[in-house]
């Protein structure tokens, strides 16, 4: 598609612009000219501009043309005794921050176009700045990485009004670079902790960009993974803290923890939850410092008790964290309402694990077990046919639950022993009821429940139920597969013909009513 003449014609001005900046010292104030383009309310000339800017200070900051060290103000190296050549590389190094900040105000240009040209800008500078430090070292050997322009840009992107999510997704290859990952955690972590103090109404924008930033950050398992950066250093230093690993997992630990401590919307807590045993967990340098939002989260309720019980456990199983009242927060969660959540099968998958170790006490067990078939009673057939086999499931691994299919000298059913509101399922008295419940579901109107519910009344087989097929399985995938039966081709009738509505030829509907 061919370029608009307006747009053409800023190419070539500014192209003429550039190589007369490039070619002669004395036509340095051109640069003042393609800065005023960056300000144009025409996208595609805003991009020439970007790209003539992007050219332009390259080359100076290759050719070392950028004043490097402390930048003094600008009005009183001018009017100083300074040498001509040094005010020149002041002067210019002035225009270039000046170039960064139109670069940083475009990042919210209402075009994406602009907004991921100049991201990508930046990110030039940034490498550039890295070969071509603007700062002088201090010692011979220290890691130079320009953590001033690189703040800025997080910041830009960590947008309290715009949605940035689209932006970030460009930004996600830039991660991969470990010098770059690592100075974005820290970048991230000054910019919550900037905002969350200077506003006390944090806006659901920021918390979805900063969570979105977050979440993209993935540290490598090994040490020596650590080797892909995006500033090239000719002898890399075993001294630079960006070189190991357990710096990277202290940053991403500060950096989370950090995000976590602020009030977030709901929202957010069941994204965090979802990834926490996977992306976040593993990462840390103490997951054990996350014991105190997961319990809070627990105390919650509702789906986000649900999915923080996951992160519990492995700080229970992996880190011998010591929390008494898990199996009680589980037990408290089984309510009619398990069945109809959004994360039904999360939930279930979790409690298979949860409940999977024989070592569990026999009453705790048969708690579960019971409350399961109670709340069966009540429960949709596609999701009977997901707890039906977990109940059996339960009864194979614990033996000594199974008196509770089997107590021939067991209490009436108006006398059942078992304390429904208990919420300590050691006190529910659950091992010296019986699971009735499961014998009433045989009379099921749906075939396949009553077929599942009747699986009690035989020896239980040895090997266990797989109940991963029947997590997801829906209301209407059970329909569709009643559906597809093959039923028989002659279906039988009855022999006596109706003779009324109810079936008696004098009866009152027979009056009132005809078939026809």
């Amino acid at each position: 598609m061919e370029r608009e003449p307006r747009a053409e014609g800023a190419r070539r001005a500014l192209g003429r612009l550039l190589q007369a900046v490039l070619a002669s010292r004395s036509e340095a104030n051109a640069v003042f000219d393609i800065l005023a383009v960056l300000q144009s309310e025409d996208p595609e000339e805003i991009q020439e501009a970007i790209h003539t800017c992007s050219r332009l200070f390259g080359a100076l900051l290759e050719r070392g043309e950028l004043f490097v060290g402390q930048l003094p103000p600008e009005d009183t190296v001018l009017a100083g005794p300074h040498g001509a050549m040094r005010k020149y590389k002041i002067w210019m190094r002035h225009r270039y921050h000046s170039c960064c900040n139109h670069l940083g105000e475009l990042l919210a240009h209402p075009t994406f176009k602009v907004k991921e040209l100049a991201l990508k800008t930046l990110m030039k500078f940034v490498q550039l700045e890295g070969v071509h430090p603007l700062e002088k070292p201090k010692w011979e050997g220290q890691y130079l990485f320009p953590r001033t322009l690189f703040k800025a840009v997080v910041g830009g992107l960590l947008s309290s009004e715009q949605d940035h999510s689209l932006l970030l997704s460009q930004f996600r290859e830039y991660l991969e670079f470990d010098d770059v990952r690592y100075h974005a955690a820290q970048a991230a972590s000054d910019a919550v902790a900037r905002v969350s103090s200077q506003h006390p109404e944090v806006s659901l924008t920021f918390w979805n960009n900063a969570f979105t930033l977050l979440s993209a950050m993935s540290l490598p398992r090994q040490e020596r993974d650590i080797s892909n950066f995006y500033v090239k250093h000719v002898e890399p230093s075993d001294t630079w803290k960006v070189a190991h690993l357990k710096e990277h997992r202290k940053t991403f630990q500060a950096m989370w923890l950090g995000f976590l401590k602020n009030k977030l919307p709901l929202s957010l807590y069941k994204k965090v939850l979802v990834t926490m045993h996977d992306t976040i967990l593993p990462h840390l340098a103490q997951p054990t410092l996350m014991i105190d939002f997961l319990t809070s989260a627990c105390d919650v309720g509702g789906a986000i008790s649900l999915l923080a019980l996951n992160g519990l456990f492995i700080l229970i199983h992996q880190y011998n964290l010591e929390y008494p009242d898990f199996y009680q927060k589980l037990y408290g969660l089984l309510d009619p309402s398990i069945f109809h959540v959004k994360y039904r099968a999360r939930f279930f998958h979790l409690a298979d694990l949860f409940l999977s170790s024989s070592h569990l006490p026999a009453y705790l067990v048969a708690a579960f077990a019971k409350r399961l078939s109670r709340l069966a009673l009540t429960a949709p057939p596609e999701a009977l046919l997901m707890v039906l086999p977990f109940i059996c499931n339960l009864l194979r691994r614990h033996p000594a639950c199974r008196v509770l299919v089997h107590r021939p000298q067991g209490p009436e059913l108006d006398a059942d022993p078992y304390d429904p509101e208990e919420e300590d399922p050691a006190k529910s008295r659950a091992l010296e009821s019986c699971l009735w419940e499961l014998q009433t579901l045989q009379q099921h109107y749906h075939p396949e429940v009553s077929r599942a519910a009747s699986v009690i009344s035989h020896a239980l087989s040895v090997p266990e139920v797989s109940i991963a097929p029947l997590l997801e399985l829906t209301a209407y995938e059970v329909f569709e597969r009643d559906l597809k039966k093959q039923l028989p081709e002659l279906v039988p009738l009855e022999f006596v013909t109706t003779q009324g509505l109810l079936g008696r030829q004098e009866d009152v509907c027979a009056q009132l009513f005809t078939l026809s």
